[in-house]
């Protein structure tokens, strides 16, 4: 009980995003789901411009073209090569190297926003739901595994993560993932559900574990403010981030 109230900030923000997820999972549409996670596309690229010290302001517009495009192209994540490209060009014909920094917001979290509005174009609402299990689980379960029995740190970048904890978080989530996708939701077939859902979380304990970087290079606590007791949107959805974009791979290349 302590453990609740203590963190009531924390519990009643998390209480309202599942809500109003939730809302807009029901609903089921594609322009709203393309406005609302539009809505942490621009607070993520934002925190993501202030942790790497960008001064200048074309990102955001090149950021904004990228998401108005993705709702009209049929194939959003190509967008995130197509300004790769558009960048490599621009650096080669300017030299202006310090230009060379400003491709790192678009691969995050850029890259990872796109991937995950593909992710809902391409397989549906389902899916999505499938993606915010295993990510939850990974990241609950590595937390109470941790505290209960982690001793050996998993890495330099965040120090109070355990290897114990990210095994069990793991474990949990690629269990759970599997039953889900694989068996009460009849998505996949189980083979299939247990291979994206072990990839998917592994890929979302590295996602947080970048942002713990990021953050560290910057030295900042979050990345943002906007949710109480949660920090910012790339604190929020950094497991996401990483998570999306290795389950729509993994989905393509087994489906």
């Amino acid at each position: 009980m302590k453990f609740i109230t203590d963190n009531a900030e924390r519990w009643i923000t998390a209480t309202v995003l599942l809500a109003v997820t939730t809302i807009v999972g029901l609903i089921d549409n594609d322009l709203l789901m393309w406005v609302y996670l539009g809505a942490f596309y621009f607070v993520g690229f934002h925190e993501s411009i202030k942790l790497f010290d960008i001064q200048r302001k074309s990102p955001y517009l090149y950021a904004t073209v990228i998401w108005i495009t993705a709702y009209f192209y049929p194939n959003p994540d190509d967008l995130f090569f197509i300004m790769a490209i558009f960048f490599g060009a621009k650096l080669a014909y300017t030299q202006e190297h310090i230009k060379k920094k400003l491709l790192i917001p678009f691969l995050y979290p850029v890259s990872g926003f796109l991937f995950m509005f593909m992710l809902y174009r391409d397989f549906g609402i389902n899916w999505m739901l499938w993606l915010l299990v295993i990510v939850a689980i990974t990241d609950t379960g590595a937390f109470f595994v941790g505290k209960g029995i982690g001793k050996t740190q998993f890495s330099p970048t965040s120090p109070n993560k355990t290897l114990e904890g990210v095994i069990g978080g793991v474990l949990f989530a690629t269990v759970a993932g599997t039953a889900i996708g694989g068996y009460f939701m009849e998505l996949v077939p189980l083979v299939v559900a247990f291979i994206v859902s072990i990839l998917t979380s592994i890929a979302s304990v590295f996602g947080d574990l970048f942002e713990s970087y990021i953050k560290r290079e910057a030295g900042v606590k979050d990345s943002g403010d906007i949710f109480p007791g949660h920090g910012g949107v790339l604190d929020r959805l950094d497991g996401y981030l990483f998570g999306a974009i290795i389950m729509l791979i993994a989905l393509r290349a087994l489906l």
